[in-house]
């Protein structure tokens, strides 16, 4: 060992600049660095593939206990897109409920229109409301006349009728 020379001996541990880092272990600094992985795997497949390219094999059933959490942002991206595409079958199913609204509405209007021509013939609705017209007057003519002794007199002569029709 030279003087300006850097041994393992830790004597000379003062004397570095710290620009350079001594390796951990001898272990780690005979590993091909095209082989450390530092970010972790994506899944155990993944990991054993890992393993195989170093040449030795690893168990994995103490190691990985639990599933590598998966980012979150994927999963309210995904939860997101399916609420998306729900909305657009539900606003799909609405319209067609609309449509089929409007044709119960229309077909029922066709109907009553078709029903009263055929009750009433052409211009049921006209007929209808002179009939209406017809029913107000003679509610108001009734009003008007004096009921009381109409009702006093006819009301013996109709018990008598009904009497008679309970007698045979």
């Amino acid at each position: 060992m030279f003087k300006d020379d850097l041994g393992d001996t830790g004597t000379n541990k003062d004397m570095r600049d710290g620009v350079e880092t001594a390796p951990a272990s001898f272990e780690e600094a005979s590993i091909n660095p095209d082989l450390i992985r530092r970010e972790g795997f994506a899944s155990e497949a993944e990991y054993r593939a890992y393993i195989a390219t170093l040449g030795g094999h690893a168990s994995v059933g103490g190691t990985v206990e639990e599933p590598l959490p998966i980012y979150e942002g994927h999963v309210l991206e995904g939860r997101l897109q399916e609420l998306r595409e729900e909305l657009e079958n539900l606003r799909a199913r609405l319209h067609v409920i609309q449509h089929q609204a409007a044709t119960v509405v229309t077909e029922n209007v066709r109907w009553a229109d078709a029903s009263a021509h055929a009750q009433l013939g052409n211009q049921p609705w006209l007929k209808l409301a002179g009939a209406m017209a017809a029913t107000f007057v003679v509610t108001r003519g009734i009003r008007r006349l004096p009921l009381g002794a109409v009702a006093t007199t006819a009301l013996p002569l109709v018990a008598a009728a009904m009497n008679r029709k309970l007698v045979r």
